[in-house]
């Protein structure tokens, strides 16, 4: 399943990413990075399941970190975006968002049993769940652009996917700590 996933999330952030630049949404890069930081994350735990509890302890503190340097590039890419005072296209957030959710979704669903494992395979459910929710806000934002004209909509729903990942690295490095990075 972490394979599948992993596949995934590599076609959407490239998609997303071409999206993102093309339609200068600065929500549509945020949620391109995350998904490429999602397959990283995948990665990582499809090489910890083989190993003993301590290292995939470390891989998820690892991911941890990874996910809060996440937060820190949305919030910095989102500035810029803001400074520059352009709207976004509206409907291709829209369309990416959907395409971003129904994917999530499918890869939240494959990973739902594992949400309540260990420090790392609660990292990747948490992963999941966080991009369902972001796709919902970029598509969410793209109505809002439409609806307004202006940026506003797409730079608020980069910063909630940048606190969502700051949220949720948060709790994997406690949790992380917590199971004890280092163990004899």
């Amino acid at each position: 399943m972490l394979a599948i996933a992993l596949a995934l999330n590599c076609v959407m952030f490239g998609v997303e990413l071409a999206a993102g630049l093309a339609a200068g949404s600065s929500a549509l890069l945020a949620d391109a990075v995350d998904f490429l930081g999602d397959a990283s994350n995948y990665a990582l735990s499809l090489g910890a399941l083989a190993l003993a509890p301590v290292w995939r302890t470390r891989a998820a503190f690892v991911k941890g970190l990874s996910m809060g340097a996440y937060g820190l590039f949305v919030l910095a890419a989102t500035a810029l975006y803001w400074q520059r005072g352009i709207a976004p296209e509206a409907a291709t957030m829209g369309a990416v968002g959907a395409l971003a959710l129904a994917v999530n979704v499918g890869v939240a669903f494959m990973l739902f049993r594992y949400r309540n494992g260990d420090a790392d395979m609660r990292s990747v459910w948490l992963c999941s769940r966080n991009d369902a929710i972001g796709n919902v806000a970029v598509m969410l934002a793209a109505a809002g652009v439409f609806g307004t004209g202006s940026g506003w909509p797409d730079y608020l729903v980069a910063l909630l996917l940048a606190s969502l990942a700051l949220t949720a690295s948060a709790g994997v490095l406690r949790r992380s700590v917590g199971e004890g990075l280092v163990r004899y």
